[in-house]
């Protein structure tokens, strides 16, 4: 992937857009469905607002130059550089955490997103924010 077009400016921006669609999308529906109600209508908001994105995105994973056939897949990938796992559960556990950081290794992206619509306010309580050695290197503007 070649990052030159991206900067950490362009990544916080983006992260601002994605987090105001989340809490659109949390703000008429509330917290208590099911994740997949959740990504069906954040694919909606994600649309309505032209951010590019790929859903279910397939990860790859090589090992020893030997390319593994996986089901592997992020919920969504905004941009070909931004991670996303969606979720409504009661809390976000390290191994989801884990999760996210393994496939922003694998895509080779450098931020990714936990959104949690299991919360009353996904603002201060569904949203966590991932970055890697990847985005430390990139320009600021």
């Amino acid at each position: 992937m070649i990052y030159e077009k991206y900067s950490k400016k362009y990544l916080d921006d983006l992260t601002y857009e994605i987090i105001g669609a989340a809490i659109e999308v949390h703000k008429v529906l509330g917290p208590g469905l099911l994740e997949s109600v959740y990504h069906q209508c954040l694919i909606h908001e994600l649309t309505l607002r032209k951010i590019p994105f790929k859903t279910e995105a397939i990860i790859p994973i090589e090992y020893k130059d030997f390319e593994l056939e996986t089901s592997l897949r992020c919920d969504l990938y905004i941009d070909d550089i931004f991670v996303i796992e969606l979720k409504a559960i009661e809390s976000v556990l390290p191994i989801h955490e884990a999760q996210l950081l393994t496939y922003m290794k694998l895509l080779k992206a450098p931020k990714g997103l936990i959104l949690n619509f299991n919360v009353l306010n996904i603002f201060k309580e569904g949203q966590k924010t991932f970055v890697n050695e990847i985005y430390r290197n990139l320009p600021e503007l």
